[in-house]
Order: structure tokens, then sequence, then C-alpha cells
């Protein structure tokens, strides 16, 4: 058995099911091993999408999948997708090859300190110096992968090396515990709680693990309180419940960001600094924060925590349900209600448009959300859509939301969503893109067709870099020239040989989505995107005036 064999054994062991990558000369005894094994290669045609595949993977199932690729070129190919699993929470283990070690003292074709790159965007990154080793670091990877708040870890595997003589076997896996508060903290958490004039939850995405999301329904339902969701958090508990204030996130003042200001208490969930800085909801200092995550608050001068609970989410929710019920509290916040009945008035203001020559945001939301089931998996990449997506489109399971909004990676929806349907093939799966972000990885669609992957992916179509646009009018008063030119994307989805679909009007969109669901073929759906909205929905943030 040689290291790239050694190694291979130990991943599997590791109840890995797909490697993702683009192979190079330096992966060649790794690529050998992997045939053998009963993992699954994808090959990508992007390291950079075979990132973003582990990424969507790691999220969907809480387990770490690899991605490949070699040295140089191929290793910094991987970084930006890295970075985005990284600080999105999602655990994964990244494998690279390098230079023979007997060139790596000097300067050679390629050779670069990969390891060096990788340390800034992952939890551990690593070489292999002794096959021997090769046991403990992968254990040790894939345990600190998935240890909350999960990430990447990076393992580094020279040429010559994977082809040494290994002796050894793997570690047994053990998924990782975690530690759960203690009663006295939770205790003094109840008392901030129940002692509270009107309270409210801000969830985010540590709240969208199965466990923790089904606890914190439960506390929302017997304390009355109300949910308000990150982007990242959104599922945590159901569109429907009356409990659920919908999601925050948007730097202008929302509707739903009275509710906050109204709260004395603010209970955070999960909620992870790289997705929403505090100052934008606690800009006064004056909230009484009760922090409940797996790990202890980051700090942050908007972020002074009074209370701090710390260990697993689901557990210490649990404790909570138990005083909860134990006493009976319960908050009848009746403003909350008004803030629902007008968030609803916005979702489905246009829900009826009929416009000709270009489509609305907001019905292309509305479209998209009565396409897909409670359990289907929309995929937003980055740009002005995401706003809208982080607005106007809610959920009713944790999961079936992806955003990259920790580290907002362009080019992350449309090889992601190969990975949610490789791991849900019985659900629909909708990339929604812009034009920006859609060629980023457009390449990405051989890979969907050649592995048999009918996502369907919408693009939003403005010929511009739209957002960027939209921060700077709003900060400048104007922009800078940011308009690009476009393929016919219709042209260009069946030269891939998938299908393509151009929408040019409001009323034909539900229909158009329909039929590309029932495809057999990844599917391109494009439609002309009325990006005059952004402004106008600009002004309107800006005059809101709070029912609560």
């Amino acid at each position: 058995m040689n290291a790239a064999e050694l190694m291979v054994k130990c991943i599997e062991a590791e109840g890995v099911e797909y490697v993702f990558g683009v192979p190079g000369e330096e992966n060649a005894a790794f690529m050998m091993a992997l045939e053998k094994s009963k993992i699954r290669f994808i090959l990508t045609r992007h390291e950079q999408g075979a990132a973003f595949m582990a990424d969507v993977y790691g999220r969907l199932t809480g387990k770490a999948a690899v991605c490949l690729g070699t040295l140089g070129p191929g290793a910094t190919n991987l970084v930006t997708g890295v970075a985005d699993g990284n600080m999105d929470r999602a655990p994964m283990v990244v494998v690279t090859g390098q230079a023979d070690i007997t060139r790596q003292h000097k300067e050679s074709h390629q050779a670069m300190d990969v390891v060096g790159l990788f340390k800034p965007v992952t939890k551990w990154a690593a070489p292999v110096i002794h096959p021997d080793n090769i046991p403990e670091m992968v254990s040790k990877a894939f345990k600190l992968a998935q240890m909350e708040k999960p990430g990447a870890c990076h393992i580094e595997l020279a040429d010559d090396l994977a082809e040494t003589a290994a002796n050894g076997d793997p570690l047994p896996a053990k998924p990782p515990r975690r530690p759960v508060p203690d009663d006295t903290i939770v205790d003094h958490a109840w008392e901030a709680i129940r002692g509270a004039k009107s309270p409210v939850i801000l969830a985010g995405n540590g709240a969208i693990r199965k466990r923790a999301s089904r606890q914190l329904r439960a506390f929302a339902e017997k304390t009355g309180i109300g949910v308000i969701s990150t982007f990242m958090g959104k599922g945590s508990v159901p569109r429907k419940a009356k409990e659920c204030l919908f999601t925050i996130g948007l730097q202008s003042r929302d509707r739903v960001a009275c509710a906050i200001d109204s709260a004395d208490v603010v209970i955070t969930v999960g909620y992870d600094l790289v997705e929403y800085l505090p100052r934008f909801w606690n800009g006064k200092k004056n909230k009484t924060i009760v922090h409940i995550d797996f790990l202890p608050a980051g700090v942050d001068d908007h972020y002074d925590v009074a209370v701090e609970v710390t260990g697993d989410v689901a557990h210490a929710l649990w404790m909570l349900n138990e005083r909860a019920a134990r006493d009976g509290v319960r908050f009848e916040p009746s403003g909350c209600r008004d803030l629902r009945a007008e968030m609803l008035a916005d979702f489905a203001e246009y829900k009826d448009d009929d416009t000709e020559g270009t489509i609305r945001p907001q019905k292309a939301i509305w479209d998209v959300r009565e396409a897909l089931g409670p359990r289907d998996i929309l995929l937003s990449d980055v740009g002005a859509h995401k706003m809208w997506v982080g607005r106007y489109y809610n959920c009713d399971e944790p999961n079936t939301c992806l955003i990259s909004n920790g580290f907002c990676s362009m080019g992350f929806a449309l090889p992601g969503s190969i990975a949610a349907k490789l791991v849900h093939p019985d659900r629909r799966v909708l990339a929604l893109c812009g034009d920006g972000g859609f060629l980023m990885n457009v390449q990405e669609l051989e890979t969907a067709k050649r592995i048999g992957m009918p996502v369907v992916i919408l693009v939003w179509e403005d010929h511009e870099y739209g957002l960027i646009a939209w921060k700077q009018r709003n900060r400048y008063g104007r922009n800078v020239d940011l308009r690009f030119g476009n393929p016919d994307f219709v042209m260009l989805a069946e030269s891939f040989g998938c299908r393509g679909i151009r929408v040019e009007n409001s009323r034909d969109l539900a229909g158009a989505l329909e039929n590309a669901f029932r495809c057999d073929l990844p599917t391109v759906v494009v439609i002309p995107i009325d990006y005059r909205e952004n402004d106008l929905l600009t002004e309107r943030l800006g005059t809101i005036s709070c029912p609560i």
C-alpha cells in the first residue's frame, strides 16, 4: 500500500461519498487509488466549482465532502470556494497535490506554499510529512471540519510522497460530541427572557441544524416570542407560523427591524457576526442580549452580551423549553401580527403582475416560491437578486434556501445546485443567478449534463453588475459604468446539451418554470429583470413607519 492508497482508505472510512475536483499530474497516485474505492469522483470543469459543490454538500448533510486540486494554479483556483465554505460554516476537506519533496526547497515549476495559502481560509491546514501520519491527519481534518462551527480543513500530499510505501489503518470515524450548557447559566438566560417586556429571537446559521430548528420552533410556539432570521437562518421556523417575522439582512431599514427596535431583550440563536453586523440592529447599544450558540460570542462593540449560553444549541433550547413549560410564561406581541400582515402584503403585491418585456423581482420570487415545494431547494447566487431573495423568499424547512452570506461569493449557485441534486435527487433544485454570477461558473453546465443532474437555473438578466450599481447610487447618488454584454443564454445552454428557455412576459414565467422542472435535462430559464425596482425598494425602506 502506498501513501495515496492509505489516504483514500482513510477518507473512505470517514463515510465520504464524493470527491469533487480537477486532478493534475501530482494527484496521479491519489486518482489511481480513488478509482479502486467506492467513493464517486465528480470531475468538474473548474476547481472553484468543485469547492462550491463540497460546500453545499456539507451544508445539506452536516458531513464533509472532499474537493481536490493539484498544486499551483489548481490550488489557487480552489481558494475562493474553500473560503466561502469556511466562512459560511460548511464542513469540507481539501486535498491538494504538491511538487516532489526533493524540489520544494527551491524555485521550481508550479511550486508554491499551498499550505500557507490555505491557512487564512481554513480551520486547519498541513502537509503530509510522513506517510504513516496519514490516518491521524485525515481523522483530525474531518473531526475539525465537522465540529461546531464547521468549516474547511486542508491536507497537502506531495507527488513523490504519494507513491511511498505506507503502513497503518484508518482511525474509526467518530461524530463530534458537543458540550451542553450549565443549568445555572440557562437559569440566568431564562430569568432575563421571562422578565422582558418585549423579547424577540434573532436566528442565524446555527439555528438551521435539524435538532436546533425543532427545539426553536417549540420554544417560539410555547412562549409566543417572534423569530427573525438572518439570510442563512431561513426556515428555522416555518414561514406560515405566526411567530415567524421573516428575514433581516438588508442594510437599509426594513419593517422587520421594527421588531428589534421595539424589543428590550434580543435572544440570538446560532447568530453569526459574519452574516449581519450587530451595528445594523443594535446601533444604540441598548439591547439586553442573550447569546445562545455553540461557541462564545464574538467581540463587537455593538454586541455586549448580558447572558452567554455556550454549548449545543438544540440542548440549550430544550432546557429553555423545560422552563417555559414549567412557568407557563407567554408573550402576546400584538404589533408582530401587524408586522406580519404588512410583510405578507408586500410579498403578494405583484403576484398577478402581467408586465410585458420585463419582469419585476417581486413577481419572479413569488413564482419561484409557488413552483417549489416545502422541501425543495433554492440556491441564491450573489448580486442584486440575493437582496430580493433575502427579503421576499421565505421557507418552511431549514436548509431549503442556501445563500452565500458570510463570504458572499459570486458563482456559488450553479455548481452548488449540482451538489444539492446529488444529495436530494427527489427534490426540485433551482439556482437563482444574476447574469454576472452565472457566467462565472457557467462551465459547470457541462458537469450537470454529463452526470445527469436536471437542475434549473433561473438567470435574471440586466447586463450590469446590478448590486454594485445599486449600492453606489445609495451611497453617492450615481454609479460608475458597470454594464456588460451577454451571449444568447438559450443558445449557450443548448450548446452544452442542456435546455434553454427565454421568458419575456410576467404572465408566462410560472408556466415556464413548471415546464423546466418537468424536463430531464439541466435547464436555463432567462428573464429580463426590472431592476428599476431596486431604487424603488430603497425609497420605500427609507420611509417605513413601524406598526409596533
